[in-house]
């Protein structure tokens, strides 16, 4: 290659460390410069502008809706804990203050909520399949805001500004740790899942060998002696191949949601 390859990151901040491991090890094995840009954006991610991406299944699979999909899966992480079964899928828990009333999801009708975007699975995309699996299709939520961040809607919730948020497993899990005071603010009432966890994209331009060799490399990341701290503190065990038909669920989630024609959560929606 006659450029440095850019690899893009559409996740969560607080999992970075996780995603520079990754990349570091793919430059040195390859031999080839490659970035890792912080994607402001899903434009370039549709267009296929980056060479390899860390994002969620969500857009994963409206990509493939594609005639002709610029990326292809490379692998998708698997998380420590018992919850994960030793499985590429992660959880969203569903948080709300520790001094709230609230019990159980539908507790919270009527309410507000906080959502990070419109193309996470884990913040929007399962809560509108579960709103259509019992039955509250014609908006639930008194107050939605969107958040853009995993990390504002935490914020929000603990600060009292929304009812609740559900929240990436990983995601909450990192900031239970790093934040040890969080879980006196918090209390998870409900998880959903298990869904198929966010995967990592290669673009289909690259030359099969090169795909073949930044798979290799990332399938052996949890080997890597520079990657153990940053795979420790992210709850990351391995990462393994995953197949297209592994993200079905996903599929057979929203489809559901698009058959039910609900377009809202509640609302109006409102920016942060």
């Amino acid at each position: 290659m006659d450029r440095p390859l850019v690899f893009a990151t559409l996740l969560s901040p607080n999992v970075y460390p996780v995603y520079q491991a990754a990349v570091a090890k793919m430059s040195r094995d390859t031999g080839l410069d490659i970035d890792l840009v912080r994607g402001n954006s899903y434009s370039a991610f549709f267009g296929g502008s980056f060479d390899g991406v860390f994002v969620c299944g969500l857009p994963y699979i409206l990509m493939t809706r594609i005639a002709e999909p610029p990326m292809e899966l490379l692998a998708a992480p698997v998380l420590r804990g018992q919850r994960y079964g030793d499985r590429p899928v992660y959880f969203s828990d569903v948080i709300v203050r520790r001094d709230s009333s609230f019990q159980t999801f539908l507790d919270l009708r009527g309410g507000s909520w906080a959502f990070n975007e419109r193309l996470s699975h884990s913040g929007y995309g399962v809560v509108r399949h579960h709103l259509v699996s019992i039955g509250k299709t014609a908006g639930f939520f008194g107050k939605v805001i969107e958040a853009r961040f995993h990390l504002n809607s935490i914020e929000m919730v603990a600060n009292g500004r929304v009812d609740g948020a559900a929240i990436d497993t990983q995601v909450l899990e990192i900031e239970f740790t790093t934040r040890p005071e969080l879980r006196n603010r918090l209390r998870v009432i409900e998880a959903l899942g298990p869904s198929s966890i966010q995967p990592v994209l290669v673009s289909c331009k690259l030359p099969k060998p090169l795909r073949a060799k930044l798979r290799e490399s990332i399938l052996s990341l949890h080997d890597d002696p520079e990657a153990g701290p940053p795979l420790e503190a992210a709850g990351v065990s391995r990462f393994e191949a995953i197949q297209d038909s592994s993200y079905d669920d996903l599929r057979k989630m929203l489809a559901a949601v698009e058959e039910s024609g609900m377009d809202h959560l509640g609302g109006p929606p409102t920016k942060r």
